[in-house]
């Protein structure tokens, strides 16, 4: 008997100040079995994960006060939570905001309107078993 294929799980951290942004996505994904929290600005983002760091984050690359560069160098310079992966979320498409999302190590980079199987689909990846094993462990206890 075939066992049923596992739903990766987690916990992510979805930053836009855009409220239908917000809306659509946690639906999406809460549907997918994920659990969102959520952050209008890079500086409640910072704080989130700060006080419990998410399995991913979702991060709008323009906002208001500190842009998607720069909370993505943040997280990804902190011991506590260089592991976590980011996808940013941005309506620029130029090669220069992807290459320098990349460098500051963001793991993906989704243009807006975002593809929702795109995105289904990265999320999926880099909070599976495989990808990320401390993940299912974190859960699991």
């Amino acid at each position: 008997m075939n066992s049923p294929e596992r739903k990766p799980t987690g916990r992510i951290l979805l930053v836009d100040d855009n409220p239908d942004n917000t809306a659509l996505l946690s639906i999406v994904l809460e549907a997918e079995g994920f659990r969102i929290s959520t952050a209008s600005s890079g500086q409640m983002a910072l704080e989130l994960v700060a006080r419990q760091p998410p399995h991913l984050v979702l991060l709008d690359w323009i906002m208001p006060d500190i842009n998607g560069y720069e909370v993505t160098r943040l997280i990804k310079g902190s011991a506590a939570t260089q592991h976590v992966p980011i996808i940013i979320l941005s309506g620029m498409d130029d090669q220069a905001t992807r290459l320098r999302a990349k460098s500051a190590g963001a793991a993906h980079f989704l243009t807006k309107p975002i593809d929702l199987a795109e995105l289904r689909q990265r999320v999926r990846e880099l909070l599976s078993p495989e990808h990320a094993p401390d993940v299912t462990d974190a859960l699991a206890s």
